[in-house]
């Protein structure tokens, strides 16, 4: 999958890392400088790389919209046409100060986005999730899939498969109550 990433703060640069590191295609984009987003883009690894957020827009299958609040007309101007685009945003509709939200008590931070990018598909997402625990989920998930997730609740048969040592199917476990640890 491609993806731009609109915004190379800390939601930005970790998910875009994350991204990276599982195989997508990673486009970082909009920083104060374009040293960052090269450092970014290497750190990342894979088939990370910066750019603008035209290019990070241009080819990409879904956008991380992960700038302050206050930016979001900005680099949504400077990502051009977004028609038919899925836009994942984390960008919290808050003042410049942090201090207060601008939107939020009649509608929310994804409609207004919606309002402001018509032809595109908004998806709020990560909102309640700080940066620092990213990079911890993602190598505990990787570590071992059946360690990161288990079933709240085990159904026997799916308990004596395991047992015998044979592979379980995604049909033996539909309907399992999946939690994460």
């Amino acid at each position: 999958m491609r993806v731009g990433i609109l915004g190379s703060g800390l939601m930005g640069a970790k998910l875009g890392t994350l991204f990276a590191r599982a195989g997508h295609e990673v486009v970082f984009s909009y920083a104060r400088s374009a040293r960052k987003l090269e450092r970014l883009a290497r750190e990342a690894r894979g088939r990370a790389r910066a750019g603008t957020p035209a290019e990070a827009a241009r080819d990409a299958d879904a956008l991380l919209l992960a700038v302050h609040w206050s930016r979001v007309d900005q680099v949504l101007r400077q990502a051009g046409d977004l028609a038919g685009k899925v836009i994942v945003s984390c960008s919290l509709p808050m003042n410049k100060t942090d201090t207060a939200l601008v939107i939020g008590r009649s509608s929310s931070g994804a409609e207004e986005l919606a309002r402001k990018a018509r032809s595109a598909r908004i998806v709020a997402a990560f909102g309640t999730i700080p940066s620092e625990v990213l990079f911890s989920v993602f190598a505990a998930r990787r570590k071992s899939l059946h360690r990161a997730f288990r079933p709240a609740h085990r159904p026997a048969g799916l308990r004596d498969r395991r047992r015998s040592g044979t592979r379980v199917s995604l049909r033996a476990i539909r309907g399992v109550n999946w939690q994460l640890m």
